[in-house]
């Protein structure tokens, strides 16, 4: 079963480094093609307005088809035009090349997510969700170096580097992964197939209470950089170590997941681990030194990456049939928290003193999703989830 872990582990962290490729770049692509600043960074923006756009439908329209055939031609899809960006020769060109990557990526990361509960045993569901979002935490830690090791010999390196990367991950999909057709026939219209989470009490709240849980470690993520700046003095080389060891944190808490869950179940990680985030983010922008503060914030990410992949499984377990719409869902409702949670980060960070009032909103927002998570049913006892994911499966 291992082959599977690393296929989806793979698949996630070339996702993820493509979405955080280009931050490096964009100096050297901004002369390239002569655009402002602001302009700029909309190479950034087209890749997940593609993903956020097109996440809605990429779930729904998967349920009824072959996870494995939707996954080997997303990944195709994402090798293409990705490459394509190391051709582009103006900057209009760039952005429908990172469009097209990211509506690409949208059709691809949920079959991940959805295809975990159907390929590996029960008991390996939770280890593997852990894997495959620890491909996202070795991105969000190894993509910016990535980028920058690669556009050392030229700009358009990076591009083609990921392309055939993807490429060759779909070979791979290709021979390893079985064919995984709908079990039993699914609503006709994307619409209807929203229509069992909309009407499942334990989905909606599952799905409010993780839109709080990215809300508050969006909102706190979004100025961290500028608060080590202005907090510390660190050049931009400084902050950029420092967000790298974070992302390692994300790494060693995914990676730890589902041991954690299977020492204390799904209700008391859950439980623990927000009442640690809540705590910390309230005395985190407080500290004076920086290695203390790196400190905390490396268990931040830490327990984030625990929490997340649980999350996931428990949100993928709610119905077998639609496991698609379910993943692509959540990573809208994810995509649409960051965006607001980088806008009231700058409210905060300009008007109500700074990064402090970031990390009481960040805990007030992690408070409010462990309270919506206990109240809304979604967690359980240790043995009912592994029963429910058995029955899923």
């Amino acid at each position: 079963m291992s082959k599977y872990s690393i296929l989806f582990f793979l698949v996630m962290f070339m996702i993820g480094t493509d979405t955080f490729l280009i931050s490096p770049l964009l100096p050297t692509l901004q002369a390239e093609y002569g655009v402002s600043t602001g302009n700029a960074g909309w190479m950034i923006g087209a890749y997940t307005l593609g993903s956020a756009l097109f996440a809605l439908i990429s779930g729904p329209l998967s349920d009824g088809w072959n996870r494995r055939t939707v996954m080997i031609c997303g990944l195709i899809g994402f090798s293409v035009s990705t490459a394509l960006c190391g051709f582009a020769d103006s900057f209009w060109m760039m952005l429908l090349f990172r469009f097209l990557a990211g509506v690409s990526a949208a059709f691809t990361a949920p079959q991940v997510w959805a295809s975990i509960p159907a390929v590996m045993p029960p008991q390996r569901i939770a280890k593997t969700m852990g894997i495959a979002f620890g491909g996202l935490a070795a991105a969000q830690a190894l993509g910016v170096p990535i980028g920058s090791w690669l556009a050392a010999a030229d700009w358009p390196v990076p591009f083609w580097s990921i392309g055939a990367a993807a490429l060759l991950l779909a070979v791979g999909a290709f021979l390893l992964l079985p064919d995984m057709k709908p079990s039993r026939q699914t609503p006709a219209s994307i619409i209807s197939r929203y229509t069992p989470l909309i009407k499942s009490g334990k989905a909606r709240s599952g799905y409010l209470a993780y839109l709080l849980l990215h809300l508050g470690s969006g909102t706190a993520i979004a100025f961290m950089g500028k608060w080590l700046a202005d907090h510390f003095e660190l050049s931009i080389g400084g902050i950029g170590n420092v967000m790298m060891a974070l992302g390692f944190g994300t790494l060693l808490g995914s990676v730890i997941s589902s041991a954690v869950v299977r020492k204390l179940g799904n209700t008391k990680t859950v439980t623990a681990g927000m009442l640690l985030l809540v705590l910390l983010y309230m005395i985190g922008p407080h500290i004076a030194r920086l290695p203390a503060a790196a400190t905390v914030y490396f268990m931040i990410f830490a327990v984030l990456g625990v929490i997340f992949p649980l999350v996931m499984g428990l949100l993928t377990a709610l119905n077998a049939s639609i496991r698609g719409t379910i993943s692509s869902l959540a990573n809208s409702t994810m995509n649409g928290a960051n965006t607001l949670g980088a806008w009231l980060a700058g409210l905060l960070y300009v008007h109500l003193n700074g990064y402090v009032s970031i990390g009481i909103f960040s805990a007030v927002c992690i408070a409010l999703s462990l309270g919506t998570f206990r109240l809304g049913g979604l967690l359980g006892s240790k043995e009912a989830q592994a029963r429910q994911t058995s029955e899923s499966a």
